[in-house]
Order: structure tokens, then sequence, then C-alpha cells
């Protein structure tokens, strides 16, 4: 019989488990959920964003990988465009040379199913996924990382990803003990709002927590979604599915006005990690995801700054793709790291992006777009 792709099935969770254990005991930390109906977006009534699990089959009974795909319905040029993201393929190719080209295979189904089809991840572009989506005549797009280190001392201590060696360990924690880090950080974010000329528009702000979005949301989407070249809708019906009230990601929403005039929104994330691979035990503030004019974006991050810095929070960090949005950050001092994320557009996506030199300067991706903010 071979290998087929099939729907992700109740009567396939056991085999599904059998899978995850044969990849931990491979030695990796891949796996698939153990469940098969999607706890984050089940398919909904009239809501435009769901997510669908397809499980590699060998002889009707063994998993061998699984992917997941979430249609969306975007706005491209002011039109409505069905546009999927990808999550996964994981695959015992990582295991075994029998189904190292699983991986490959998965991605083709992917492509019958959704043509118009996109990532948005990956890590650095040495990954090895890019180098297989070029291989294919995908479009690849980096994007920045943006931090803001607020509390230097805890940053330079707990930070993971950089004390990566004992040379490395002994020198944060020089600069950490000496004081010379703080002053260091302090200076340099300061220095990116001086020389980006930081937001001077922030007087008059009140933001507002709320659990759920309501018919101002789809007053702001009507006002500002024609500022954007490429967009997932994000109406109030769609946001509320997407960060449904006491799920997953638990997060805060927050209503930002000016003069009792709605400007938009800003999502944020305040989690304390513990022994993450990057920010080891730091407690990380993150800005997964906003909506307003591209004008008023300074604003807007610079009201999700101060919530998140009364919070408590030792550094903030977001992923971001509009020009205009990485520029607001900048202008409320933030690093931007190039190439920390890419976006990878199938070529029936580039199509409809065409052309890109245009689209990239307005598309906006944020951490909620593709499977979520992961990692935060």
């Amino acid at each position: 019989m071979g290998i087929e792709v099939v729907p992700y099935t109740p009567d396939r969770v056991s085999a599904v488990i059998a899978f995850n254990k044969r990849m931990r005991d491979g030695g990796t930390h891949w796996g698939w959920y153990e469940g098969s109906e999607d706890t984050w977006l089940p398919r909904r009534e009239n809501i435009r964003v769901w997510r669908e699990h397809f499980l590699a089959v060998e002889d009707g009974e063994a998993v061998r990988g699984a992917y997941a795909l979430k249609p969306q319905e975007w706005w491209i040029a002011g039109e409505p465009v069905l546009v999927t993201d990808w999550q996964g393929p994981v695959s015992e190719g990582l295991l075994s040379r029998k189904y190292n080209t699983l991986g490959l295979r998965l991605i083709r189904d992917m492509l019958k199913r959704h043509p118009v089809l996109y990532s948005w991840g990956h890590g650095g572009d040495e990954a090895s996924m890019l180098q297989m989506l070029r291989s294919l005549k995908w479009l690849i797009h980096p994007t920045p990382f943006c931090l803001r280190v607020v509390k230097p001392f805890r940053f330079l201590r707990h930070n993971r990803y950089l004390r990566n060696s004992p040379a490395r360990r002994a020198a944060l924690d020089g600069l950490a003990f000496t004081g010379l880090g703080w002053a260091g950080l302090k200076t340099l974010h300061a220095g990116i709002a001086l020389v980006r000329g930081g937001d001077a528009r922030t007087r008059g702000l009140d933001v507002e927590e709320v659990d759920d979005f309501g018919p101002w949301a789809d007053a702001v989407w009507e006002r500002c979604s024609p500022r954007y070249q490429a967009l997932g809708l994000r109406d109030a019906a769609t946001m509320n599915a997407l960060l449904p009230r006491g799920g997953w990601p638990a997060c805060v929403r927050l209503r930002v006005r000016r003069d009792g005039s709605d400007l938009g929104w800003v999502v944020v994330m305040d989690n304390q990690l513990q022994d993450d691979a990057r920010f080891g035990d730091l407690r990380v503030g993150s800005v997964i995801d906003c909506l307003a004019d591209p004008d008023d974006a300074g604003a807007v991050i610079a009201a999700a700054d101060r919530f998140l810095i009364a919070r408590g929070v030792d550094l903030i960090a977001s992923n971001q793709s509009h020009p205009r949005w990485t520029a607001a950050f900048e202008a409320n001092g933030y690093v931007l790291l190039p190439g920390r994320r890419y976006f990878a557009a199938s070529p029936e996506l580039q199509k409809v992006l065409a052309p890109f030199d245009e689209t990239q300067k307005g598309l906006h991706l944020t951490n909620l777009d593709g499977h979520g903010p992961h990692g935060f």
C-alpha cells in the first residue's frame, strides 16, 4: 500500500502517539498533536480562518509524518484572497533514510490542496527548509526581529542564547556587575530612538484592556485595511477566533485611543519563561499583533511598551514585516536584528503578490500570523 496522506481523524490518535514516541526515542524534539480536533482554530460557521491536520500513513497503520494547514482570508490590493499557512512538516526522515524524501512529498501534497501557500518562520537563512523551498522556486523574504531590553542586568545574566560558552558568560557577567552593560544598553535604545525620530505624538493616549474585539474593531479594520497592500483579515470575528477568551495564546488585548478616538489595537503577551533555549529564565513581553493606520504605528507601540514595562518584563520582542511598523519599533528604541524570520511564498502566491517589490512595502505580518506566537 505504501504511504498515503490522509486527514487526521480520531482513530489515528494512538498511531500519532506511537509516532511521537519513536521521534523522542530517536533523540529529536519533534512530534505532532495528540488530538485530531484542532484546539486553537476548529472550523466554525462564518469564520474565515481555521486549521486542519493531515498525516502520512504507511500501509494504513503507522504514522510517518504530519502537517497542518491554516487557511485564512487575506486582503491583497483591496481584494479578498484565501491564503494558507502551513505548519510542519514533521517526518521520520529525521530518523531513517527510508523516509528522507517524505518532507518534500508532504510539501507537494500541501500545494495540491492549497496552492496559494506560505510559511512565516524558519530561523536563519541557512535553514535546510529554506534551501529546499528556494529549489522549488518559492519567494524567500527576510524580516527582522525587534528587541528592546528593559532590565539590562537580568538580560545579561539570564539570556541563554548569548551565554553559550564560558568566555561569553564571564564577559556578560562582567558587564552586568560593573554596570557597563546597563549603561550601554540604555544608551543604545535611547540613541536608536533619537536617530529614528522617536514618536512624539503619544500625548492624549488612552489604553484599555478588553476581553474581546467588538464593533469598534470592525471600524478600525474598515478604516485602516486600505492602507496595507497585503494582510490577513482582522475584523472582530476573525480576531476573536484567533484570540479566544481563556484559550491559547494567553494574551492581553489593548484598545488604543487618542482623545476619545480609536487609533487601533495591540495584542501583547507577558510570560515568565523557565529554562528556555533562547531566553532562559527571563520574563518576556511580546507584541504579537497590532493594527492601526501606519501613521499611528509609533503611538500604538509606545502604548504597548508602557503597558508591558509597568508589568515588570525584562525585555520586549516582536517579529514584524511592514516597513512602517518596523520603523515605529525603531522610533521607540528597539534594535532590529535582520533576517531572523523569513516569509516564504509559493509560486501561486507570488503571482497574487506581484509585483512583490511594491507589495512588500505594505505587507503586514506579525507573530499572530502563520501558526501563531510559539516561542514566546
